[in-house]
């Protein structure tokens, strides 16, 4: 048996699907569909059923896997000892973030910490979801929840405040009465700023719902209507204009700085904690809003 393969095993089982294990590997699907029949032919077991929907683990296969996965989290506490105790600046590090906060916000604030650090190697992944810093999906992790899982380090960053957004020219056209609003689907209901846009809707339908704010920034300039947008991304486009809703407060979501409690002393990931946080406070006053809308 190649003990390789077992990743792939754990890989498979957590996503259900050959195309998400291969994303979770960065491997190619084949790639995953080939390791999985190879450690089926090494144990003599057949662990997954294929079905038309996906992969679905058989009895054996639930037993192998539980196995694998308790090695999976010995061999990730190894690499996080061993890179926790690296004293170099040189290497990869990965930072997960929200989407439009990573391509909107940060990616124009990195290039000073590559000219200190040459070495460094960054990656900078948009996610939605909150990735596992335990399974090394992430070295570091920035996100708008305050994270309930245990061994991590977690610093607060501020504040990302949300205004009221409509296009120029759809704002003139329409009076209040008549103006369209767009919010997210029943996945993101409870978010604050779309609990905030709802009471200011007052019971009026959204004319488009979506789980992507970057649909809902595209949506607002093309003129379908108005929407929640982070007062960073808002204020900073000319074709939209804030609108005062003082009415209903203001919504606001806490920046939170993770990393594994393993991996805070090494000093390349401790480099980039280090900007992040010095980058998002020094844009504090750009992403909590100041001013009032017109």
């Amino acid at each position: 048996m190649d003990w390789d393969d077992l990743r792939y095993l754990v890989a498979l089982a957590r996503e259900g699907s050959l195309s998400g294990a291969a994303r979770a590997l960065r491997a190619e699907h084949s790639t995953v569909a080939r390791r999985i029949a190879a450690l089926e032919a090494a144990l003599g077991l057949r662990l997954f059923d294929r079905l038309p929907r996906g992969y679905a683990l058989t009895a054996e296969g639930e037993q192998v896997a539980a196995l694998a996965e308790r090695l999976e989290e010995d061999v990730l506490a190894i690499e996080r000892l061993a890179q926790g105790r690296a004293g170099d600046l040189a290497g990869s590090v990965r930072i997960s973030a929200p989407p439009v906060l990573a391509s909107h916000f940060l990616a124009a604030r990195l290039a000073p910490l590559r000219a200190r650090h040459p070495g460094l190697l960054l990656e900078l992944a948009g996610a939605s979801r909150a990735v596992s810093l335990t399974r090394r999906e992430a070295d570091l992790a920035i996100r708008l929840v305050r994270p309930e899982e245990g061994a991590l380090v977690v610093r607060r960053l501020g504040e990302m405040a949300y205004g009221l957004y409509g296009a120029a020219d759809y704002l003139a056209r329409r009076a209040p009465a008549e103006r369209d609003w767009m919010g997210y689907d029943e996945s993101l209901e409870h978010v604050p700023q779309q609990r905030w846009l709802t009471a200011l809707a007052q019971g009026r339908p959204l004319a488009l719902r979506t789980n992507d704010l970057a649909t809902l920034h595209m949506a607002a300039r093309a003129g379908l209507g108005l929407a929640a947008l982070p007062r960073f991304l808002g204020d900073a486009d000319p074709a939209l204009v804030r609108l005062p809703a003082a009415d209903a407060g203001t919504a606001a979501r806490e920046i939170w700085l993770l990393v594994h409690a393993d991996l805070r002393r090494s000093a390349r990931v401790r480099a980039v904690m280090d900007h992040l946080e010095a980058v998002i406070h020094a844009g504090r006053g750009l992403l909590a809003g100041e001013g009032e809308g017109v």
